[in-house]
């Protein structure tokens, strides 16, 4: 993205972002609340229109482009509070992922997301809203998995789920990392994020003050003190 100006209800939530993701890489965004990072996943996703600025995306200008678009296009956004239909069974959300695939390619995908969250095997008859905070996220994230993402962008995964479940998530992360999946990941766990992203932007009220590979931000002190507590 260039020059990205976002206003969210009256008032200027990014200006002038500037930010790119590599085929492969897993960005990761650092900052305080409010300082823009969910606005800026929204604005990548279509959820918000920029005022300013391109999103380029395969060599496109999408910002302009609404969300199912974006979405076929393979840019998918696992959000925060995993927004799944309660009432319909973990099978039936996982499938949502996939509606526009092929049934071969819909049973491939759901034997890999059950390969990676063997959990939901055994859930995928119970209904959405009766798991846990963590399982929640492991179906959140395995519907987005569904559509074979070209780019996922994941916001928050660790809110609200347990030291257990965070650490599954992001094992899991690792390993889709591994296999190529280029990823855009906003984290409140800021060192679990570091450790796992290859490069990562701090966002200050709407604006990047600092970006760099994430091993070396991990060792700024600013980034240390002001965002680690160290």
């Amino acid at each position: 993205m260039s020059d990205l100006h976002v206003d969210y209800a009256g008032v200027v939530a990014l200006r002038g972002v500037d930010l790119r993701v590599e085929p492969g890489e897993l960005v990761a965004l650092v900052g305080a609340n409010g300082a823009g990072k969910s606005t800026l996943l929204a604005a990548v996703s279509g959820l918000h229109r920029p005022v300013r600025g391109t999103v380029t995306f395969l060599d496109s200008d999408i910002s302009r482009l609404p969300a199912y678009r974006i979405a076929r296009l393979g840019a998918v956004l696992v959000p925060e509070g995993r927004r799944l239909f309660g009432h319909q069974t973990v099978l039936q959300n996982l499938l949502l992922g996939g509606y526009h695939r092929s049934t071969p390619e819909r049973e491939a995908d759901l034997s890999r997301v059950y390969e990676l969250f063997p959990i939901l095997a055994e859930r995928s008859g119970q209904r959405a809203g009766t798991l846990s905070g963590g399982e929640q996220q492991m179906v959140a994230l395995g519907r987005a998995l569904m559509s074979r993402p070209k780019l996922l962008m994941l916001d928050e995964p660790s809110l609200g789920i347990s030291p257990k479940f965070t650490k599954m998530i992001f094992e899991v992360l690792a390993e889709i990392r591994r296999a190529g999946t280029t990823m855009l990941l906003v984290e409140q766990n800021l060192r679990a994020a570091l450790e796992l992203a290859d490069r990562a932007y701090v966002l200050q009220t709407g604006e990047v003050v600092m970006s760099g590979p994430a091993d070396e931000l991990a060792e700024s002190d600013e980034v240390r003190r002001s965002y680690l507590g160290l």
